[in-house]
């Protein structure tokens, strides 16, 4: 059972019917028990980083999601979902993020031409031998909404990168833990293949 974590944010049920596409049974909850017991966990999201910081808190969700991955249970962040694993973000000064991995978000910069948010089709830059990049051919096309960036601190986690008036962390791994800033569920068969190769991976990786 794949468990969505259900904090009011926008884009979850896409990602639902995807995961349902691909054969697996998915459940949307915000049920402490339920999400523990997941074989995989998926934190989805479009929205505010400030709002979904307190929907997480209201909800007593911080400390479940820090226990599930504790417990080695794999566990991917989707775009909102991939900054909020973060320390903090440009977007909601003064919020603190789930701080589970180290870096901060930043505002994509006002260039001439260039279109905020960034939204569409961009190519990647695969790097760090990423588990949710088996199998994905060099510079493969994924669908970003965004107006916000990834800068991890360490570049060892960074597994793709894009370009879209600075370089953007497109997507990370430590451990067990996986979070892509692009809509996998959105990106046609690279996006398949992605999440595919997120539901083969085992607990305690």
């Amino acid at each position: 059972m794949i468990s969505l974590i259900d904090y009011n944010a926008g884009n979850i049920k896409s990602v639902e019917k995807v995961l349902q596409l691909l054969g697996e049974k998915v459940m949307i909850t915000k049920d402490k028990d339920k999400l523990l017991a997941a074989d995989r966990v998926i934190l989805p999201g479009v929205g505010n980083f400030g709002n979904a910081m307190e929907n997480l808190n209201r909800f007593a969700l911080v400390s479940v999601i820090h226990e599930i991955i504790g417990r080695g249970t794999p566990f991917l962040g989707i775009c909102l979902g991939l900054q909020l694993l973060f320390e903090k973000s440009e977007e909601s000064p003064g919020i603190s993020g789930l701080g589970i991995l180290q870096g901060e978000i930043l505002r994509i910069p006002e260039k001439e031409g260039l279109k905020i948010p960034h939204m569409g089709w961009n190519s990647l830059e695969i790097q760090n031998n990423g588990r949710l990049f088996r199998g994905i051919k060099k510079h493969p096309y994924v669908y970003f909404v965004h107006s916000y960036y990834l800068e991890a601190s360490d570049d060892r986690i960074v597994c793709a990168t894009a370009e879209y008036g600075t370089k953007i962390h497109a997507s990370v791994e430590q451990g067990n833990v996986f979070a892509c800033q692009f809509h996998p569920e959105k990106s046609s068969d690279v996006g398949l293949r992605i999440l595919k190769n997120f539901l083969s991976i085992g607990k305690g990786v």
